[in-house]
């Protein structure tokens, strides 16, 4: 493997910034999520692109990637996602792990009380065939982990604050070291007082115990617009769950899904609708009435008209999600034979037949059983 297959698999290049490296992995998540996709090779894609998320996303992981491939990203060449082994099986972690075992130090890592953004929801909505075709407003009411109301997301009881950690002095990390055969090796691990946070809570808050995080049952109205199809979402900013040290709260995704209609069928913007006539009205022409998602509307149908042929009703589709216009609705129709004839029908068909020059149409003469299914078929 290169190392620009990981930027390939989320289409950025290989001097994106992370905001750049974020939006592609959105898109591509939600694009062969097994829940939304369900094409063969979808759930594999979705594997890669975390896979590719997971590195780049992280500045020491994707400095490593960058300069050594996967396997710099992975922590070692050859030793997998686990890192460098050493001989008595600890483990020694990645790139950062190795220099300071050997140079009594590291690079710098991220300040663990900076403030980031909330975790993204998703939410699945479904709509009536109607609703999609002409928009709707929704409210959508879900659970989410907000702000703790008590302690605003510090953690600490009111009247009390988070104190440096006394361990990993604000770090988060601290250093461990390991007698190997090759002398001390020394690598990070997270603070196992402050648990990475950097900070130490005495007197935790009694409603989200130190967390500065609540279960809230939350609700959101949601304009859904014309035209949407399955699949597409909405993001609404700020509708996810709570950041971690004041940062902003995540988004929530909207994936639509559009119920199937006992009328119609949609490919887009256009609809299609099948419609059965009588082969009268297909051998002399009529005009008929043919529903449509804006109401009934007249069809002339000419005279001669085949099974299968399809007529377009311009501007009778949806609408264009992007503004433009109406789709169309293509009606087909089907030309109806009847089952069952009275003698006036039989002998005008046959009349028919003469008058078109037609051999004579000898009907089988219905044997006893035939009557007697007939007698029980008309109760």
């Amino acid at each position: 493997m290169n190392n620009t297959e990981f930027y390939d698999r989320l289409g950025v290049s290989k001097n994106a910034s992370q905001d750049e490296i974020k939006k592609a992995y959105r898109k591509l998540s939600k694009k062969y999520h097994p829940d939304i996709n369900k094409e063969p090779g979808a759930e594999e894609k979705y594997k890669e692109v975390q896979e590719a998320y997971e590195t780049l996303s992280d500045e020491q992981k994707r400095a490593a990637y960058d300069q050594y491939g996967a396997a710099g990203a992975n922590g070692g060449f050859g030793g997998g996602a686990g890192g460098f082994s050493g001989f008595d099986g600890s483990s020694f972690g990645g790139f950062e792990d190795i220099f300071s075992s050997f140079f009594g130090g590291g690079g710098a890592s991220r300040n663990p009380n900076a403030p980031r953004q909330g975790d993204d929801l998703q939410y699945r909505v479904n709509l009536k065939f109607e609703e999609a075709i002409f928009g709707t407003d929704k409210e959508i009411k879900y659970n989410r982990e907000a702000t703790c109301h008590t302690c605003h997301g510090s953690g600490a009881k009111p009247g009390t604050s988070p104190i440096t950690c006394s361990r990993c002095h604000g770090s988060g990390v601290i250093n461990v070291d390991t007698q190997t055969p090759l002398g001390m090796m020394r690598r990070q691990v997270t603070c196992d007082v402050c648990h990475g946070r950097g900070q130490e809570i005495k007197d935790p808050c009694q409603t989200c115990h130190g967390t500065g995080h609540e279960k809230q049952a939350h609700s959101v109205h949601v304009k859904i617009p014309a035209g949407v199809e399955s699949g597409q979402q909405i993001r609404l900013a700020g509708q996810g769950e709570a950041g971690f040290n004041d940062g902003p709260y995540g988004d929530l995704f909207v994936i639509i899904n559009v119920l199937k209609s006992d009328k119609f069928e949609r490919d887009g913007s256009t609809i299609y609708y099948n419609m059965n006539i009588n082969f009268v009205q297909a051998a002399l022409g009529d005009t008929v009435e043919v529903p449509t998602v804006h109401g009934n509307v007249e069809l002339a149908i000419p005279a001669g008209t085949q099974t299968g042929k399809t007529f377009r009703l311009r501007g009778k589709g949806a609408p264009r999600l992007r503004g433009n216009g109406q789709g169309d609705q293509h009606v087909t129709v089907n030309v109806v034979t009847p089952t069952k004839l009275n003698d006036a029908q039989k002998e005008a068909l046959q009349d028919f037949a003469k008058a078109s020059g037609m051999n004579p149409v000898h009907p089988k003469k219905k044997g006893f059983f035939d009557k007697v299914k007939d007698a029980f078929d008309e109760k």
